[in-house]
């Protein structure tokens, strides 16, 4: 027999306003998602940021004393002083990378033709495995490819430029906010903290102070030892370069550029020293073959020094990982958000390792208050 269930308005609107709520969640996650990252990768950093701000703020201390304005003269200066590393960087690197590319294109004719004979070793290759006119295959498939490269940026021109429109208002937006965060976040914390706290909650919003500062101190600590070991690796790298340019004969002004271009690709966890490595190598080997085999062999060597007694000794344990979930936070943040992703999964695998060792701390919290 059929049953029939009565319910007032109030209960019926409480039974869907879950499922809806979740479903706003979700939908503003949605939507929101670019612009959370950049407020998340603001916020990263301006954590990163923190122990060049302190040892800036120690100096103005010293010499001035303490006030509001030194402060605050103190994180512009901070963050100024990365700014001005970043421009200088590209302006180094990109104008060599460009000049060693059509210095490679300019030489390719002489360089072709003492190293495989030119187009007659080429096709005498060819045969030998057997392919009549190789020549003739390797011209068709670079045509193909140049036409196909053609049609591609002519359909998608508009939207290339736009895209690259989009990303420099991303990238200056990133940048406003991180110098905010660096000049407001403390002040919002303590308002934060303040505005929550009473009685009644005072020991769960002390545990959560204690749980933020410690992954706050994560990020920075990281963040600042990776740069140090991204600094020393890119001061080897240039040694080596400029060494190699005594021996072969190379330009004493590749040193800089090639140093700097290894240590920014340490920045990126795991594989950046490898990506930073080769790179230097490829144009190291447009001007000379031997350099760059030379700078190759010599750098690994260097690496293995680098990964297995300098960078343990100067990162030490500071978050406390395993290399297998160092790898997996990688993998996770770079399928997930790409190579923004892969370079701040590290930090964040850390700040999930602090919930993990304060979660005694906060279930007694929770039982305190519950």
């Amino acid at each position: 027999m059929a049953k029939t269930i009565e319910t007032d308005f109030k209960t019926f609107i409480k039974f869907w306003s879950v499922p809806l709520i979740i479903a706003g969640i979700i939908l503003f996650l949605y939507k929101a998602m670019t612009g959370l990252i950049i407020i998340g990768l603001s916020i990263f950093l301006a954590l990163a940021l923190k122990p060049l701000v302190r040892k800036v703020d120690g100096l103005f201390k010293k010499y001035f004393g303490k006030n509001k304005k030194q402060e605050t003269a103190s994180v512009v200066l901070a963050y100024l002083i990365v700014v001005a590393i970043i421009g200088l960087v590209l302006g180094i690197v990109g104008p060599v990378v460009v000049n060693e590319t059509a210095k490679f294109i300019h030489n390719f004719p002489d360089t072709f033709e003492k190293t495989i004979g030119g187009w007659d070793g080429v096709n005498n290759f060819g045969k030998s495995i057997g392919i009549d006119n190789l020549q003739k295959e390797i011209s068709n498939s670079l045509n193909s490819i140049s036409n196909t490269m053609l049609g591609f940026l002519s359909t998608n021109l508009v939207s290339s430029v736009s895209g690259v429109a989009d990303f420099v208002m991303k990238v200056v937006l990133s940048l406003v906010l991180t110098l905010l965060f660096l000049l407001e976040g403390p002040e919002l914390m303590d308002l934060l903290w303040k505005n929550i706290s009473t009685a009644e909650n005072k020991k769960s919003v002390s545990v959560a102070k204690k749980i933020t500062d410690k992954m706050a101190n994560v990020v920075s600590t990281f963040v600042s030892r990776q740069v140090i070991v991204a600094m020393l690796d890119g001061c080897a790298s240039a040694t080596i370069v400029f060494v190699l340019s005594l021996i072969f004969g190379l330009s004493p002004g590749l040193a800089i550029p090639m140093g700097m271009i290894t240590m920014a690709f340490y920045l990126i966890p795991m594989f950046g020293q490898f990506i930073g490595g080769t790179l230097v190598t490829v144009i190291l080997l447009f001007s000379s073959p031997a350099a760059g085999l030379v700078f190759a062999i010599v750098y690994i060597l260097y690496a293995q020094i680098e990964n297995n007694i300098i960078s343990p000794k100067i990162q030490g344990d500071a978050l406390k990982l395993q290399p297998v979930l160092i790898l997996c936070a990688i993998t996770i943040g770079m399928y997930m958000f790409g190579l923004l992703g892969a370079i701040i999964a590290i930090p964040i695998a850390g700040c999930i390792r602090v919930l993990i060792d304060e979660y005694p701390n906060i279930k007694a919290a929770r039982e305190l208050h519950g």
